[in-house]
């Protein structure tokens, strides 16, 4: 699978120190798993959740999930700890919270070597600098933290997140300046399909590449958002067509659907339908 499609649709996390729940990620049709070290986890259980979540990596069964390792930040009791652990799992990147500035990545790295790392994005300082951390050579992705970044800007909850609209777009703009995966934060009320799908949209439609799930019962609605439609395939099909006919022509640009057609399209097509084929390669 070409890395640059890999798909982000659904990132669910999972507690590190419950053994039940580690096994039932292993059936989930998630494209990548958070395994928690952090939030999830209560102080008195962190030590031990360590080795919980090196055996079960260890012992495999997650397929093409992408196993992300979320530790407590190295300013805690734990974080160095937890790092060190990561460094030793089978895991394929390490998640460090609250991140600020790069040199937060800096000193992560000092102890993971070449383990990729992801970001979150949780502060009102990580935003400011969100296009410094997004150019950090050992970044692979950022994680919106969206719960504590409204904690810490004392945010009203909307459901249009108008509030949160500023720190989103400098995370994107960061992202995709640097060629980033970047997935949108958690949507709280696990029950509400409709609220659900309606963040999913709106996260998609600003180019985020999935969403940040706290329970299974969110997943098939963020992989049916985050996934070209079927009708966006058939568009992409006939855009290349077209333009590739119109080029044969002489002609430098081609119509579809009483719309012009031009390489940016093409180009867009082109990245519509690669991104469907990696889903496809990962069981739909």
């Amino acid at each position: 699978m070409d890395p640059r499609f890999r798909p982000y649709r659904s990132v669910l996390y999972i507690p590190a120190s419950k053994p039940r729940a580690l096994d039932k990620a292993r059936g989930l049709p998630v494209d990548a798993i958070i395994f928690d070290l952090e939030d999830a986890v209560s102080p008195e259980e962190k030590t031990a959740s360590r080795g919980i979540l090196a055996e079960a990596l260890a012992q495999g069964g997650y397929g093409n999930r992408a196993r992300i390792v979320r530790i407590n930040g190295l300013d805690t009791e734990w974080g160095r700890a937890d790092a060190e652990a990561v460094a030793k799992m089978e895991a394929d990147a390490v998640l460090l919270p609250k991140v600020d500035g790069p040199a937060d990545l800096d000193e992560l790295a000092e102890i993971t070597g070449d383990l990729p790392i992801w970001a979150m994005m949780e502060t009102p300082l990580g935003m400011l600098n969100a296009a410094a951390i997004a150019a950090h050579p050992k970044l692979q992705g950022m994680v919106m933290g969206t719960n504590d970044l409204a904690k810490e800007l004392n945010a009203r909850f909307r459901a249009d997140r108008l509030p949160m609209l500023t720190s989103l777009g400098l995370c994107l703009l960061a992202a995709k300046a640097h060629d980033r995966v970047i997935v949108d934060g958690v949507y709280n009320a696990y029950k509400d399909e409709a609220g659900l799908a309606e963040e999913c949209a709106q996260g998609r439609d600003m180019g985020f590449d999935g969403k940040t799930l706290i329970h299974p019962a969110q997943v098939d609605g963020a992989n049916t958002a985050f996934a070209p439609s079927e009708a966006e395939i058939d568009l992409a099909r006939r855009q290349i067509a077209a333009f590739d006919q119109a080029k044969a022509s002489g002609q430098g640009v081609a119509v579809v659907d009483g719309r012009i057609v031009e390489n940016l399209h093409v180009e867009t097509a082109q990245k519509t339908l690669a991104k469907a084929e990696a889903i496809a390669a990962l069981g739909g």
